[in-house]
């Protein structure tokens, strides 16, 4: 078991999916929170800078999932460090992205 395997892995999935709502805020044509808004991760930024990002997001997972990391998706162990890089990426970015969008008011 090598600990670095697991890493790229959770790597590889919390990168992949930061880049879903990049592409799709950019391909929908509308501005999201990125990096390189000012103030940074909070302000917006155009759909083109939005497609860039996911698309660098896309290949930094391709890196670190496939190259680095050598991917095995029938191997529950990897599948697992795959889904909790992902699942973790996710929730963080519902309450973060949320307090811009609505999505943490209480119902």
């Amino acid at each position: 078991m090598n600990p670095l395997h697991y890493l790229s892995l959770l790597g590889g999935g919390l990168f992949l999916m930061n880049a879903v709502p990049h592409v799709i805020s950019g391909v929908l044509g509308r501005a999201f929170q990125s990096p390189f808004a000012t103030p940074s991760g909070k302000g917006l930024s155009s759909s083109t800078i939005n497609i860039l990002w996911g698309f660098a997001n896309l290949l930094l997972a391709w890196l670190l999932l496939i190259h680095l990391g050598r991917l095995d998706i029938a191997k529950w162990s990897d599948a697992i460090a795959l889904f909790v890089g992902m699942f973790g990426v996710a929730l963080f970015s519902a309450h973060h992205f949320g307090q811009f969008h609505g999505g943490n008011k209480p119902h």
